[in-house]
């Protein structure tokens, strides 16, 4: 297909003023081969296996960005859910693994590699429990390790077991690192229907169904959207915004599908997916936000949001599926607070609660994202938090998660500063009529009737 000069202007249009990058190029490398009775080994192994796959990543994005003239934001890696390997050793502690992970992070100079992870949709193992345990002090010690776990997947439900743990997690992630803002606690999020191919953190990690090192790549763009539809009058009809979505997230999605090509063929690695999702930043102008009130909501949270959200998603996905042969990931639009200037505006005007931003994840590409609440909330609001989430996920078979930030010593007015892509969260009031008989039921949410399809 020949190229015209004018779309040649157009991209450069959108690198220049609306903010387009390719949001990541992420790595994923099995550890399957790295398992061993011996910890010290174990880590060993992790940190060879990983500096030695992955040693070209950044300098290979680095000359992509030159060639190519697009930014790519983020170098990352993930890799096999850690509590499949470390069921090998008898270790309580398995922070050794995540050290290891960090080093090898530091060695390539990737922001982030994730992984720290378990998946306990339907029991807890003994390697499964240990890791959990060893997530917080993980999280803590260690500057660029991510961590998930999978409690609810559409065929076993919700282990309610697994959800009361990991609010424990989140309370305890959030108490060590209170002298930082509780940024442990933004490092781990808790999944349903979780992917095996995100290239997003901080959950992504390289599943068992895939290959020994490939390349997922995720984009970006909600400028370039806001700037395409702002071309188009208020008596637009909502089938033109549509379409004008869908030719939009088409563009973006092809810089995404060329440099995902690139990328695993000069690094001799299978090329993964093209994750199609919208990923906001705290950056003026790159708001999922300030899309939807371009297509017509007064502030974001307001009556229509759900509406014109649920337009996004659908559409972004409409056109970008016709741009690679390899969608996965997530794909859609993220709606995380911190990491979005209009999210944040709105919470501060009041438009924006917690209620309402659970209402949205039914229709987006994820959940409750980097939403910061107080650091008094107790264990069990944040774990009916959970489940809530985690029950939209199993009852609509998406993907739905949590990354929530009980900011110790602060309260509702107060914020939580990280700068960089994680950005600032105002403290979002929490419903406090949860009670403490539900989280403590325990046993198994179990699967739906639509999870019978065979």
């Amino acid at each position: 297909m020949a190229i015209t000069p004018a779309e040649i202007a157009e991209t450069r249009d959108m690198v220049a003023e609306q903010n387009l990058d390719i949001r990541t190029i992420t790595m994923g490398i099995s550890l399957m081969g790295c398992a061993d009775e011996s910890i010290e080994r174990m880590a060993t192994k992790v940190y060879d296996r990983v500096t030695t796959t992955a040693e070209h990543l950044v300098e290979t994005a680095q000359s992509l960005e030159r060639e190519y003239g697009i930014p790519i934001v983020n170098k990352r890696v993930s890799v096999t859910p850690v509590a499949q390997i470390a069921a090998a050793c008898h270790d309580e502690d398995l922070t050794p693994l995540a050290h290891a992970l960090d080093r090898a992070a530091e060695t390539l100079g990737i922001d982030y590699l994730g992984g720290f992870s378990a998946l306990v949709h339907k029991g807890i193992g003994d390697g499964d429990r240990r890791l959990i345990n060893s997530i917080p002090r993980a999280l803590a010690e260690t500057s660029r390790v991510c961590s998930s776990v999978n409690v609810a997947s559409l065929r076993a439900g919700i282990n309610m077991d697994a959800v009361l743990l990991v609010a424990n997690t989140i309370l305890e992630s959030a108490r060590l690192t209170a002298d930082a803002d509780s940024v442990g606690a933004s490092k781990f999020v808790v999944f349903a229907n979780m992917v095996e191919d995100s290239p997003f953190m901080a959950g992504a990690v390289h599943g068992s169904g895939e290959a020994d090192a490939v390349i997922n790549v995720g984009v970006s763009g909600p400028g370039v959207m806001a700037a395409a539809l702002e071309q188009l009058p208020e008596t637009a009809s909502m089938m033109e915004v549509a379409e004008k979505i869908k030719q939009t997230a088409f563009k973006i999605t092809r810089a995404g599908e060329l440099m995902s090509r690139e990328a695993a063929r000069r690094l001799g690695v299978e090329k993964g997916i093209v994750d199609l999702s919208l990923a906001p930043t705290p950056a003026v102008g790159d708001s999922v936000a300030r899309i939807l009130e371009i297509i017509g909501v007064d502030t974001c949270g307001g009556p229509g949001t759900t509406a014109a959200l649920a337009l996004l998603n659908d559409c972004v996905k409409k056109g970008g599926v016709m741009a690679t042969s390899s969608v996965g990931g997530l794909s859609g639009a993220f709606i995380p607070v911190s990491e979005d200037a209009g999210m944040i505006a709105a919470v501060e005007a009041g438009a924006l609660s917690l209620e309402k931003l659970e209402a949205m994840t039914c229709v987006c590409s994820v959940g409750l994202d980097m939403i910061a609440i107080p650091g008094n909330t107790s264990v069990e609001t944040i774990a009916g938090i959970i489940a809530d989430e985690m029950a939209i996920g199993v009852i609509n078979n998406k993907t739905t998660a949590v990354r929530i930030i009980p900011a110790i010593g602060k309260d509702v007015g107060d914020a939580v500063e990280y700068g960089g892509l994680f950005g600032r969260a105002p403290i979002m009031p929490v419903n406090p009529f949860a009670g403490t008989v539900f989280a403590h039921r325990g046993g198994r949410f179990p699967a739906p009737l639509n999870s019978l399809k065979n």
